[in-house]
């Protein structure tokens, strides 16, 4: 939700914020939480709610932030489906900031330009409904599926690491800093050559024990060990 109404205003509901209520079977008077994406939170009452239509009322702002302390970007090899909601879905509830999807040489789904542009609408879509879920209020940015050196270059200037089974540091040896790029590759994995060429742009490579992990429990596990390491998760 973006541009909420000022306070007291009686406000019409999205149509996936009614399908939420109806599921919660909410009532008229019950309260709610909303957010615009932009940071803080707004309590509000439920005045009317339809089949199809539900109003709420704006009662107060609460300049409640739930973001981390450091802002994390993914870059995330694109995989098939489910597998790629699951990765949004997951690095949104562990606070990513942004998510670049990038198509890398193993990458499997190849699409148009209307068809990415359709997956990118979906997938920040999938990042919203899970800031809903978690109680974040400020929405991480999903960017437009890219090459894997157009995401390198989004990056450009900002420390990076990746997590390798063959990598030559531990967890333990990740450096506070306020901003991190990392990059997880499709279900293929990701190219040697890819690897090396992170490498020599000076990202550290972070064991991640002995185990290949899957393309979307990767982005988990990263997230994890990073918000735990550095984040707000230890």
């Amino acid at each position: 939700m973006t541009g909420l109404p000022p306070i007291g205003a009686v406000m019409d509901l999205p149509d996936s914020a009614v399908r939420h209520l109806q599921a919660r079977r909410l009532r008229s008077g019950d309260g709610l939480v909303l957010f615009d994406g932009t940071g803080g939170e707004y309590t509000a009452t439920l005045v009317d709610l339809q089949r199809r239509r539900a109003q709420a009322r704006i009662d107060a702002h609460t300049p409640r932030e739930a973001e981390a302390p450091v802002a994390v970007t993914v870059l995330q090899g694109i995989s098939k489906g489910e597998r790629m909601d699951y990765a949004m879905q997951k690095a949104t509830e562990l606070g990513v900031a942004r998510i670049i999807p990038v198509i890398s040489e193993r990458c499997v789904v190849r699409l148009d330009s209307e068809r990415w542009a359709k997956k990118q609408r979906h997938w920040q879509a999938v990042a919203i409904a899970a800031c809903e879920q978690c109680g974040r209020n400020r929405i991480p940015s999903i960017d437009s599926p890219c090459s894997i050196e157009t995401g390198l270059a989004e990056v450009d200037g900002l420390p990076g690491v990746i997590f390798d089974t063959e990598g030559d540091r531990a967890a333990r040896d990740l450096k506070p800093t306020e901003q991190l790029a990392t990059l997880i590759g499709p279900e293929g994995g990701l190219a040697p050559e890819e690897i090396q060429r992170v490498a020599d742009l000076g990202w550290q490579r972070i064991r991640l024990g002995p185990r290949i992990l899957r393309s979307d429990t990767a982005p988990v596990a990263a997230l994890a060990v990073i918000q735990t390491v550095i984040g707000d998760l230890g």
